[in-house]
């Protein structure tokens, strides 16, 4: 009951994301990293990749689409964790320190476990839940 509760608060909380991806690209392209090529592109694909994911992870008909659901929102979030490190460090080197490390650093903390999260919710992984074996 909890991972399914979970699940569909992490497939609302990309899909909005993606929205905003799409719909308000101009906070993202001030993040992103200046070697990402064309990032504009990025970007748009990265909001719609987030709804797609978000749609895989919360239908309830086909484990597999689940599954890929929740393996491309670990990937995504692994791979757009640079643009959250440079945003922490044009962010902290603001005359006025910006956001600050009470911000930035639970930030940094939870993306791990929001990969982790991912693949939990996409029923890719059990740990630390699995049940044991009787020995």
């Amino acid at each position: 009951m909890i991972r399914t509760a979970l699940t569909y608060i992490l497939a609302l909380f990309y899909a909005y994301a993606g929205y905003r991806h799409i719909v308000g690209p101009e906070t993202f392209l001030q993040i992103t990293p200046g070697w990402v090529p064309y990032p504009e592109t990025v970007i748009l694909f990265t909001g719609i990749a987030e709804i797609l994911g978000a749609i895989a992870l919360a239908q309830p008909f086909s484990r597999r689409l689940r599954q890929a659901g929740g393996i491309g929102l670990a990937l995504y979030a692994l791979f757009v964790w640079p643009a959250n490190v440079n945003h922490m460090m044009m962010d902290m080197a603001r005359a006025d320190g910006g956001f600050g490390m009470a911000y930035h650093v639970p930030r940094m903390i939870a993306q791990p476990i929001i990969i982790w999260l991912a693949l939990w919710c996409g029923r890719v992984v059990d740990w630390p839940f699995r049940r044991r074996l009787k020995e």
